[in-house]
């Protein structure tokens, strides 16, 4: 496979959604690619002095223009609707940030002959394997946050042939609300604690997979569907066990439950292991074991 766009013309780029949790990771990596003109935008105007300015990607004009005015050569489009329990009743909003928005996206950049790295979810699987998740296993989604993720990288794929899709699963920072903080709060404030034990897939450090973008982008994107997470495998229920042990948490006892004890209005995958065989071998990365970032992120926030 040969890469869709000269490496050394892709000059600005846009990163959207740049106030979340990969958002933020991706403008840390962008430092140390300074050969390279970085734009940061998010939904709402940020008026403290942060380089994140605004840019509304369910509005196709805006859009349009942003693209344009800006010569963009490259976007990464880290923004989305990512609660989802709540899609279940908020299925309008869901499809327009995450099937529609992208679509916009892909359709402004494709007509600068340029690339996009849309992310996207286990979640367009309905979890059913018993082993790992590859590319060309047919998607199932059984969640409108599922369903509306999959049609956001079918948008893509047809408005911009190029474009460069990223599954992950389980993501987690020192940024942003997500599952690490929580167990961390929880397990200071409780003594007691049920956890999920019959959901299997990986964590995985949103820093870990700016890194796997940013090496992505060296390299020149070669189009076409990617599976990225950390290695390893564990539960929900193992993945608190860790994040207790690193954080030292002796006084809150995790006791694990079956999915059928905590209901929740969307179906969770029960196995969502994705096979990262094709993004190692075509862009030559090394992806950290999940235990080891966990526990670099731990570290990180015990800093703050």
């Amino acid at each position: 496979m040969t890469n869709n766009k000269d490496i050394h013309q892709v000059r600005n780029i846009l990163v959207t959604g740049a106030c979340g949790q990969l958002g933020n990771e991706m403008q840390l990596q962008a430092a140390s690619m300074a050969d390279r003109r970085w734009l940061f935008t998010d939904v709402a105007a940020v008026a403290d002095g942060s380089v994140v300015t605004s840019l509304d990607i369910t509005d196709q004009s805006a859009v349009e223009a942003f693209v344009q005015e800006n010569a963009i050569d490259l976007i990464v489009n880290c923004a989305a609707y990512t609660a989802v329990d709540r899609a279940e009743g908020d299925a309008e909003k869901a499809h327009l940030l995450n099937a529609v928005a992208p679509g916009y996206l892909a359709a402004a950049i494709e007509r600068r002959s340029g690339q996009l790295i849309q992310i996207s979810t286990d979640y367009v699987f309905d979890g059913t394997a018993h082993v790992p998740y590859t590319e060309e296993l047919p998607a199932c989604p059984n969640s409108v946050y599922g369903r509306t993720k999959l049609e956001g990288e079918q948008a893509v794929i047809a408005a911009n042939p190029s474009a460069m899709i990223i599954r992950t699963a389980w993501l987690y920072s020192t940024f942003g609300n997500n599952f690490v903080k929580t167990m961390l709060r929880l397990g200071r404030e409780k003594t007691e604690l049920g956890v999920i034990f019959d959901q299997i897939g990986t964590p995985t450090y949103a820093r870990d997979l700016a890194v796997a973008i940013k090496a992505a982008i060296q390299h020149g994107i070669v189009p076409g569907i990617y599976h990225f997470t950390d290695e390893g495998v564990c539960s929900w229920y193992d993945f608190t066990k860790a994040i207790h042990r690193i954080a030292g948490i002796t006084t809150c006892r995790v006791s694990p439950l079956h999915t059928s004890e905590y209901p929740t209005p969307a179906a969770r995958p029960h196995y969502s292991v994705l096979d990262k065989t094709k993004i190692k071998q075509t862009y030559g990365i090394e992806i950290p074991y999940w235990e080891d970032s966990l526990k670099e992120c731990i570290e990180g926030l015990a800093k703050r």
